[in-house]
């Protein structure tokens, strides 16, 4: 009997340990609320910049989605490491799919926040990378978001835009109309951690690294259509090849209007 009770035991143990994706997703909860403050050192090489490196008083706000990033990602806890003199532990975000980008979090392990973050493209390429020089002795409140929700935003935008291959792993999950004089929607799609911007507009866009875009017959006449973000070119491209047309009518309920509320 006292065997049988140790064996259920060591069971529930083992079914209830917590996993290194939990682990991350609980500190990605908290630091909704709560973020450390003091001296962060930001670089971004991607899109390039005259100025790629500046300082602030915070880590930049990433749009982590945990639910999305369980799926789409592998993560694993790596070497325990300092940052601004704290122990962090290391968690490597490797995409299951697809080419997006991976990252590596480093998260605080007396507070449980993110200290530091670097993003890599697929060939290892460093894009960005934040991290804390120095830290102040206490967690600040972080003021909450209302994050509206976006329910049946993928089947409207399916049917906005035929042909559309969004690249692996991404869904749309918001959607906003651009700024008074630029005109068009732009739609937000993640994979729980790297964004795209899909953009409907009256005009086209430059070229550039980082940007794909079509033309395509709209309701009111030509528009255009552009992917933007972190990806090959290649994989932009693909997503954009077969759209030829696009009914902009039901995105509109998504996109509230820039003075909305106001």
């Amino acid at each position: 009997m006292v065997r049988r009770v140790l064996l259920l035991g060591l069971l529930f143990v083992g079914t209830a340990q917590a996993t290194d994706a939990d682990d991350l997703a609980a500190a990605l909860k908290k630091a909704r609320q709560w973020t450390a403050r003091g001296q962060v050192e930001v670089s971004v090489f991607f899109p390039p910049r005259t100025t790629p490196t500046r300082t602030t008083n915070a880590l930049p706000a990433v749009p982590f989605r945990p639910a999305l990033l369980a799926r789409n990602f592998t993560v694993t806890r790596g070497d325990s490491e300092a940052v601004a003199g704290r122990p962090s532990t290391r968690f490597d975000l490797t995409p299951k799919q697809g080419a997006a980008a991976r990252w590596s979090l480093w998260i605080d392990r007396e507070w449980n926040v993110p200290l530091a973050f670097e993003e890599r493209m697929p060939d290892g390429t460093l894009a960005r990378r934040a991290a804390f020089l120095k830290v102040n002795g206490a967690l600040a409140r972080v003021p909450v978001q209302a994050v509206p929700p976006v329910v049946g935003l993928s089947a409207v935008l399916k049917a906005a835009l035929p042909g559309l291959r969004l690249p692996a792993g991404f869904t749309p999950v918001a959607a906003k109309a651009r700024a008074e004089g630029q005109g068009g929607t732009e739609i937000t799609l993640s994979d729980g951690v790297n964004v795209l911007a899909l953009i409907v507009a009256p005009r086209n866009v430059r070229p550039a690294v980082g940007v794909a875009s079509v033309r395509v017959a709209g309701s009111g006449g030509v528009r255009f259509v552009w992917l933007v973000g972190n990806l090959p070119d290649a994989a932009l491209k693909t997503a954009l090849a077969n759209v030829r047309q696009v009914d902009e009518a039901g995105l509109g309920t998504f996109a509230a209007p820039v003075d909305a509320g106001r």
